[in-house]
C-alpha cells in the first residue's frame, strides 16, 4: 500500500517546484547517492570479505576473539557513528586541536587536514559501519564450502591467494552479493549519518522537501526516484545469484584447511581484522563514554526518561505485531504449503528493501485519508472530531516499523518451522489437538529461542530506526533516535551523547547473540562428521 500510495501521490502536481528540482536538486542528488554506493560498496566489500576469509582460513593471534568481535560495529547505528567522527575530527574536535596544539599552528589554513563532512567522509564511515552485512555472509559461505573442493585445488598447486581468487571466492560470490545489497540498502535508507556529513542524496531531499519546503507531492516524486534504486538492487541482487547455487557432493563434512601465518604474516592480519573493529565501534564508543561522562546529570531529566519510554513502547508494540504476523503466515505456509502462501510471504517481507523515508511518504497519505473519515464519522454521530488519531497516536509509526522490519522476525520463524519435523504435527494432531492448537502446545516451546532472538532483533531495530521516525512522530514527541540527531544537528554533541549510548549498549545484546549463534551454529555443524548428502553449500539467504 504505501508504494502504491507514493506512485498516486507523485501524480499529482507539486506547483512550480517540479521544473526546479529537476534543473538543480535531482540531478546532484542523483549523482550524490550513486557515488555514495559505489564507495560505500566497495569498502563493505573488501573490508567484509578479507577479514571473513582470514579469520575461516587462517591461524594468527587472536583469531577466535576478532570473529566475534568484527560483528560489533552492527551495535552502533551510522547516525551515531556519523556524529561521532565529527565531533572527533571536525576543526573544533580533539584530533585537530591535539595537531594545532603540537605544531604551533593558528588557523585551518596553517596546515592541511581531510575534510570529515564530505562525500568521502561520509563514504568512509559508513563502509566502516556496515561491512559486518558483508563478512556475515561471507564467513557463513567459506565456513560451509566444501574441503574436498579445496583440497583439490591445493594438489594442483593452488597457494593461498590462487586458492581464494580462483575457488573459495566464486563459491562465495552469491553470498557476498547479497551482503553487499544489504548494506546498499542500509547505505540508501540513511537520513542522518548524511546530513551530519552535509550530502544531499535522494533520502535527504525527499526529508528536506516535504518538511522544509512544504510539498508532499515533490517529496513522493522524488520517492519514485529512490524506488528506481531499489529496484535496480534487488535487480542485481537476484542477477548475482542467477544459475548460483553450489552443493555439496559428500556426504561428510571436515575442517577446512587452515594457514598458519607466522612472524610478521600474522600481525599483518592482526592489524587488518583490527582496523574495521577500531574505526567502526571502538572510537565512536570511547568518544560517546567521554561525552556521556560530562553529562552525567541528565540521567534524572524528565525529557531523557520520556524519550526512552516512547521508545521502548513504541518498539516492543511493534516488535510484538511483527512477531504475530510474522508466526500466523509461516504457520499458515506449513499447514498449507503453496505457491500463494510462499508468495504471500515474500510480498510482506519486501518492506525491509524500502527505505523508511519512502515508507513514511507512503504511509502518510493513506492513514491521513483514514484519520479523516475516522474523526468525519466521530463527528457525524457524535458531534465531535478524533483528530489525527492514527498519526497523533503512534499507530502510523507502528505501522511503519512492522512494513520495514517484517522480514527479520519472518525470516527467523520461517527457517524455524523448517526444522521442525513434520512428525510431530501428526503425531499432535493424532492425540487430538487442533491446528492451533499444537502451534500452541508444540511448536511454540521448540521454537522459543528462535521467537526471542527474532523479537529483539525487531526490538532493536525499531529502536534505532530514524527515518521514518522523523517523518511520522506525532507532535511533540521524541524517541531516543530523535534526540540524538535533534542534538547532533545543532551542534550539541554532549547532549546527544547519553541517548546514543543507551542505545548503543541496548544494540550490543542482540550482536552478542548473534555471534554466540552463529559460532555454535557452525561449531555443531564441523562437529558432526555424517551430514545429509547433498547438503546446500550456502545457506537460503
Amino acid at each position: 500500500m504505501p508504494v502504491f500510495a507514493i506512485v498516486i501521490m507523485a501524480m499529482g502536481s507539486s506547483g512550480n517546484l517540479w521544473p526546479h528540482l529537476i534543473s538543480t536538486i535531482l540531478p546532484r542528488s542523483i549523482s550524490t547517492t550513486f557515488q555514495l554506493m559505489v564507495g560505500v560498496g566497495i569498502i563493505v566489500f573488501v573490508v567484509g570479505v578479507s577479514t571473513a576469509w582470514l579469520v575461516t582460513m587462517c591461524r594468527f593471534p587472536g583469531r577466535r576473539w576478532f570473529d566475534l568481535a568484527l560483528l560489533l560495529p552492527f551495535a552502533v547505528p551510522t547516525y551515531i557513528i556519523a556524529f561521532s567522527y565529527v565531533e572527533l575530527l571536525d576543526y573544533t574536535g580533539p584530533v585537530q586541536g591535539l595537531i594545532r596544539n603540537i605544531f604551533g599552528f593558528k588557523t585551518s589554513r596553517d596546515y592541511w587536514f581531510p575534510e570529515i563532512r564530505s562525500l568521502g567522509g561520509a563514504m568512509f564511515v559508513m563502509g566502516f559501519v556496515l561491512y559486518p552485512y558483508v563478512y556475515l555472509s561471507a564467513r557463513a559461505s567459506f565456513l560451509i564450502q566444501s574441503a574436498c573442493a579445496l583440497d583439490v585445488s591445493r594438489t594442483l598447486g593452488a597457494g593461498p591467494m590462487r586458492l581464494f581468487w580462483k575457488v573459495a571466492l566464486p563459491l562465495a560470490r552469491p553470498a557476498i552479493v547479497v551482503g553487499v545489497t544489504l548494506a546498499l540498502m542500509e547505505c540508501l535508507n540513511d537520513i542522518g549519518a548524511v546530513s551530519f556529513f552535509g550530502v544531499q542524496t535522494l533520502t535527504f531531499s525527499v526529508y528536506d522537501t516535504w518538511l522544509n519546503r512544504s510539498n508532499l507531492t515533490g517529496a513522493a516524486q522524488i520517492a519514485t526516484i529512490m524506488l528506481v534504486f531499489v529496484l535496480a538492487l534487488m535487480f542485481i541482487e537476484y542477477y548475482g545469484r542467477r544459475k548460483q547455487r553450489f552443493h555439496q557432493t559428500t556426504g561428510t563434512y571436515r575442517a577446512l584447511p587452515s594457514y598458519e601465518m607466522k612472524g610478521w604474516r600474522g600481525w599483518v592480519a592482526v592489524v587488518v581484522c583490527a582496523l574495521p573493529i577500531v574505526l567502526g565501534f571502538v572510537f565512536p564508543a570511547l568518544l560517546l563514554l567521554s561525552r556521556a561522562s560530562r553529562r552525567v546529570e541528565d540521567l534524572f531529566e524528565p525529557a531523557l526518561w520520556a524519550a526512552a519510554g516512547n521508545t521502548l513502547w513504541l518498539a516492543a508494540v511493534a516488535a510484538a505485531v511483527s512477531i504475530g504476523i510474522s508466526l500466523t503466515l509461516a504457520y499458515r505456509r506449513r499447514l498449507f504449503p503453496s505457491k500463494v502462501t510462499t508468495t504471500l510471504g515474500r510480498i510482506a517481507s519486501i518492506g525491509y528493501a524500502v527505505p523508511g523515508t519512502i515508507l513514511a511518504v507512503g504511509i502518510l497519505f493513506p492513514v491521513a485519508a483514514l484519520d479523516n473519515m475516522i474523526s468525519e464519522g466521530v463527528e457525524a454521530l457524535f458531534g465531535f472530531g478524533t483528530g489525527l488519531l492514527l498519526i497523533g497516536s503512534g499507530t502510523a509509526l507502528i505501522y511503519a516499523y512492522v512494513v520495514r522490519f517484517l522480514a527479520m522476525s519472518y525470516g527467523q520463524i520461517d527457517g524455524g518451522f523448517g526444522k521442525i519435523t513434520p512428525h510431530y504435527d501428526m503425531a499432535s494432531r493424532s492425540l487430538g489437538q487442533t491446528a492451533w492448537g499444537t502451534l500452541g502446545r508444540v511448536h511454540m516451546p521448540l521454537m522459543k529461542p528462535v521467537i526471542l532472538s527474532a523479537t529483539l532483533l525487531s526490538f532493536v531495530e525499531c529502536m534505532k530506526e530514524l527515518p521514518a521516525t522523523l517523518l511520522l512522530r506525532p507532535f511533540n514527541f521524541e524517541t531516543l533516535a530523535t534526540t540524538v540527531y535533534n542534538a547532533a544537528s545543532r551542534e550539541a554533541f554532549e547532549d546527544a551523547a547519553l541517548p546514543a549510548l543507551c542505545i548503543v549498549l541496548v544494540g550490543i545484546i542482540p550482536v552478542i547473540m548473534l555471534a554466540k549463534t552463529s559460532a555454535d551454529t557452525f561449531r555443531e555443524k564441523r562437529g558432526n562428521t555424517r551430514s545429509a548428502k547433498g547438503a546446500a553449500m550456502m545457506p537460503a539467504e
